[in-house]
Protein backbone atom coordinates (compact mmCIF):
# COMPACT_ATOMS: atom_id res chain seq x y z
CA UNK A 1 0.00 0.00 0.00
CA UNK A 2 0.91 3.28 -0.94
CA UNK A 3 1.45 5.98 1.73
CA UNK A 4 -0.95 8.56 -0.32
CA UNK A 5 -3.42 5.65 0.07
CA UNK A 6 -2.69 5.21 4.09
CA UNK A 7 -3.34 9.09 4.26
CA UNK A 8 -6.54 8.93 2.62
CA UNK A 9 -7.86 6.08 5.21
CA UNK A 10 -9.48 6.88 8.53
CA UNK A 11 -7.98 6.27 11.93
CA UNK A 12 -9.66 2.81 12.62
CA UNK A 13 -9.08 1.75 8.89
CA UNK A 14 -5.17 2.31 9.92
CA UNK A 15 -5.38 0.25 13.36
CA UNK A 16 -7.15 -2.78 11.75
CA UNK A 17 -4.46 -2.80 8.78
CA UNK A 18 -1.92 -3.02 11.33
CA UNK A 19 -3.50 -5.70 13.39
CA UNK A 20 -3.42 -7.36 10.13
CA UNK A 21 0.17 -6.66 9.64
CA UNK A 22 0.79 -7.78 13.16
CA UNK A 23 -0.86 -11.17 12.26
CA UNK A 24 1.32 -11.70 9.20
CA UNK A 25 4.43 -10.98 10.93
CA UNK A 26 3.49 -13.73 13.45
CA UNK A 27 2.53 -15.82 10.38
CA UNK A 28 6.06 -15.63 8.73
CA UNK A 29 7.78 -15.93 12.16
CA UNK A 30 6.36 -19.24 12.43
CA UNK A 31 7.04 -20.41 8.96
CA UNK A 32 10.64 -19.29 9.53
CA UNK A 33 10.93 -21.24 12.97
CA UNK A 34 9.49 -24.66 11.06
CA UNK A 35 11.79 -24.06 7.94
CA UNK A 36 8.88 -23.38 5.65
CA UNK A 37 9.13 -19.76 4.44
CA UNK A 38 9.70 -19.48 1.17
CA UNK A 39 10.41 -15.26 1.09
CA UNK A 40 12.78 -14.32 3.67
CA UNK A 41 12.25 -10.36 2.33
CA UNK A 42 8.86 -10.15 3.50
CA UNK A 43 9.94 -9.38 7.52
CA UNK A 44 11.12 -6.69 6.05
CA UNK A 45 8.19 -5.28 3.70
CA UNK A 46 6.01 -5.64 6.48
CA UNK A 47 8.22 -3.94 9.02
CA UNK A 48 8.34 -1.30 6.85
CA UNK A 49 4.48 -1.44 6.50
CA UNK A 50 3.95 -1.06 10.19
CA UNK A 51 6.51 1.89 10.70
CA UNK A 52 4.56 3.49 7.43
CA UNK A 53 1.41 3.28 8.94
CA UNK A 54 2.43 4.73 12.60
CA UNK A 55 3.98 7.50 10.85
CA UNK A 56 0.85 8.19 9.16
CA UNK A 57 -1.18 7.71 12.47
CA UNK A 58 0.75 9.97 14.41
CA UNK A 59 0.87 12.58 11.44
CA UNK A 60 -3.15 12.70 11.54
CA UNK A 61 -3.05 12.76 15.84
CA UNK A 62 -0.56 15.64 15.17
CA UNK A 63 -2.29 17.29 12.56
CA UNK A 64 -5.69 17.07 14.48
CA UNK A 65 -4.26 18.57 17.94
CA UNK A 66 -2.74 22.02 15.95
Amino acid sequence: MKVQEMRSKKDSELQEEIIALRKEQFNLRLQNATGQLGNPSAFKRVRKEIAQLKTVISEQERGSKA
